[in-house]
């Protein structure tokens, strides 16, 4: 290969494959001779890519992390994966993401050939998230809180509960579990010896303490489903909830908001609500009167309760209002 730019390109991608590469396999590769491959590793330095060269006779070069971020190559499919991942980021409930998300994927439509300009708005057109209303997720936050599940590390921070309550928490994290539009954190509570799983849009003011954490056994197969089957932190139980609504998917959906699952379209003007709820059973059965459309409760029974004890409340109130006239 004697163009030089061309054998620049084809010995960064190379080297972006997560592995150390000997001079002589890179230059097989290329087609050249180790010398030119110096050379071309001294030119990729200079341009900043962080490329580490290792001695004897399992050595070889590897690109590392840097200070700062070099451009990277992409074949057609991490192409389109980033880009659909931006979109859908732009969307997302983490606070402060949108904005970033949407620069990003402007950058990069703006090189992507047309064949992928076509294949990500196609995907875009074809889908849509469903937003709600719930709390957004400092973006900071949760960096901190995934830098410490990364580097097992205790981390202190305040906890709003349900009752707008807050308490101090010292915990050993484990995994961060994304649901929905929410994010969770499971982790064992030093102050209260057991393991919680605390609602990431909650947490104040994270930060890591430096002490390490020890190696625990968490009551589940894993975090996932410890968040989906055991009581929460702030001591409501799970509700598995199935409704049919006589509206559109659509119009549910957006007049919802946080809906505890999916909402599966049964025809035009019909769909079904399936999923777990972790909070207050009282607000959802308050939100779905305001739907304006009839609708059928397969469960849970705390939820038919709770739509019978907003019924007998508003029989009294107009009962009073009555009896006035």
């Amino acid at each position: 290969m004697t163009d030089t730019p061309g054998r620049l390109l084809r010995l960064l991608s190379l080297l972006q494959t997560p592995r150390e590469w000997p001079g002589s396999e890179l230059a097989e590769r290329l087609g050249v001779s180790p010398r030119t491959v110096r050379r071309d590793i001294s030119r990729l330095r200079d341009l900043g890519y962080p490329v580490e060269a290792t001695v004897g006779a399992a050595g070889g070069y590897t690109l590392v992390a840097g200070t700062a971020m070099p451009p990277l190559l992409l074949d057609d499919d991490e192409a389109v994966a980033i880009a659909v991942g931006l979109r859908t980021a732009a969307g997302n409930a983490v606070e402060g993401i949108e904005e970033s998300s949407a620069r990003a994927l402007a950058k990069l439509e703006q090189v992507l050939p047309s064949r992928l300009r076509y294949r990500v708005r196609t995907l875009g057109a074809a889908t849509m998230p469903m937003t709600g209303d719930e709390p957004a997720i400092d973006a900071d936050a949760l960096t901190v809180l995934a830098a410490a599940v990364a580097n097992r590390e205790k981390v202190r921070f305040t906890y709003r509960a349900r009752d707008s309550s807050e308490s101090s928490r010292l915990v050993e994290p484990l995994r961060l579990v994304s649901s929905g539009r929410r994010w969770y954190l499971v982790a064992f509570d030093n102050h209260r010896d057991g393991w919680r799983s605390f609602r990431v849009d909650r947490i104040h003011w994270p930060r890591a303490v430096g002490a390490r954490t020890v190696r625990r056994e968490l009551p589940a197969a894993s975090a996932a489903d410890y968040v989906a089957g055991r009581r929460t932190d702030w001591g409501t139980p799970i509700y598995h909830v199935a409704v049919t609504f006589q509206a559109p998917a659509a119009s549910v959906a957006g007049r919802l908001g946080d809906a505890p699952g999916e909402i599966e379209a049964l025809g035009e003007d019909r769909c079904r609500l399936a999923g777990d709820r972790d909070d207050s059973i009282d607000w959802l059965a308050s939100r779905m009167l305001t739907l304006g459309c009839e609708f059928d409760v397969h469960g849970p029974p705390e939820l038919a309760e709770a739509l019978r004890a907003i019924s007998a409340r508003a029989a009294r109130a107009t009962s009073a209002h009555d009896s006035t006239r």
